[in-house]
């Protein structure tokens, strides 16, 4: 499998960051893993223009409930980024949400390639890497 540069967790719990990067490590996905606790702080590092800090990331597994800047906010927001910033970037929502509307509106945004429950586990990772 081929491992991905750059993955970016933006979750605002420490716990399940701690755990995600874990998880990540373990399943030897990425060289970096950057994690961020809500959605303002995902668009503050994607804009960064600070190049040592700044690693694009192949794949963002974003939540959808946190404070300051939730998931769909940040959708909206990520949508209106120059395109060099958004392209060839995989977005995975995950979430511990049961309701069923919000995977109707994952699907729904052209930004969101996959949506899956919480918490990742080495078995999606790999699911994930044949799939993209």
């Amino acid at each position: 499998m081929k491992k991905l540069n750059c993955v970016l967790l933006i979750d605002d719990d420490e716990a399940t960051n701690y755990m995600h990067n874990y998880i990540l490590t373990e399943a030897d996905f990425a060289m970096h893993i950057k994690s961020v606790e809500n959605g303002q702080e995902a668009l503050d590092y994607l804009t960064s223009t600070n190049e040592s800090e700044y690693i694009r990331p192949d794949m963002i597994f974003l939540d959808i409930n946190m404070p300051v800047m939730n998931g769909w906010a940040f959708l909206k927001q990520y949508n209106q980024l120059d395109e060099n910033l958004q392209s060839e970037t995989i977005i995975v929502m995950i979430s511990t949400s049961m309701n069923p509307e919000d995977k109707k509106n994952a699907k729904s945004h052209h930004v969101v390639d996959h949506y899956m429950s919480k918490p990742l586990t080495v078995e999606n990772l790999q699911e994930l890497q044949l799939k993209y």
